[in-house]
């Protein structure tokens, strides 16, 4: 795949969190006597900003009550510091191995960016990113806007980048502004879901995506 930029997506394409990101929102949510939702519920809305998450998860939440459930999840999910063993198994390599092939690297996330700077460090991935954007100082996914304000960073159209990522909000994203998208299958949504998004291929392995990226 002949592109300049590859953008990655971080919860459940490069760190394996998903499961401890619907563990601590269950467990705020419940703590303030909010009923607790499938697994699945809290798995869907990964990717998405907080505000728009808890406003899909608790309709007519007061913003207030927001503002408590953030407090509570903030503190279970802190309980736990991102590492490198927590990426997912060859992923630092794609992206070390993206820099010394010349292209850029860079993350769009639905995390604030209290969340993700604490993880750029403690991953060990931080130093190779050239940009990364987070849901609370632009819009959240699916609004394209942080994918925008990436190529503009480096000058690009929206045909010289990739966005990688496992959730539907992903790759609408990207479609919603003409960038080709790799969807991956081991974070939250899979092929049946991934591939409403016109994604450019879907991987099971990274394996595949090495061989999607020519890695």
């Amino acid at each position: 795949m002949d592109v300049k930029v590859v953008i990655f997506d971080w919860d459940g394409t490069l760190v394996d969190s998903v499961d401890h990101i619907a563990d601590s929102l269950h467990q705020a949510a419940t703590d303030l006597g909010y009923p607790a939702l499938e697994r699945d519920a809290y798995r869907d809305i990964i990717g998405l900003g907080m505000v728009e998450a808890l406003e899909r998860l608790y309709p007519g939440i007061s913003h207030e009550e927001m503002t408590t459930i953030r407090e509570g999840y903030a503190n279970y999910f802190f309980r736990k510091v991102t590492t490198p063993q927590n990426l997912f198994e060859g992923m630092a390599d794609v992206v070390l191995d993206l820099q010394r092939s010349g292209r850029g690297c860079s993350v769009a996330t639905g995390k604030s960016r209290k969340g993700l700077e604490p993880a750029l460090v403690s991953s060990g991935l931080g130093a190779h990113f050239d940009i990364t954007r987070c849901a609370d100082e632009t819009r959240s996914k699916p609004d394209p806007r942080m994918l925008e304000e990436i190529l503009l960073f480096y000058g690009l159209e929206p045909s010289e980048a990739v966005m990688i990522g496992d959730t539907r909000y992903d790759l609408e994203m990207a479609q919603r502004i003409g960038m080709p998208s790799i969807g991956v299958e081991w974070g939250v949504h899979k092929r049946d879901v991934l591939g409403g998004y016109a994604p450019y291929a879907i991987v099971d392995s990274v394996t595949d995506l090495r061989s999607v990226l020519g890695l």
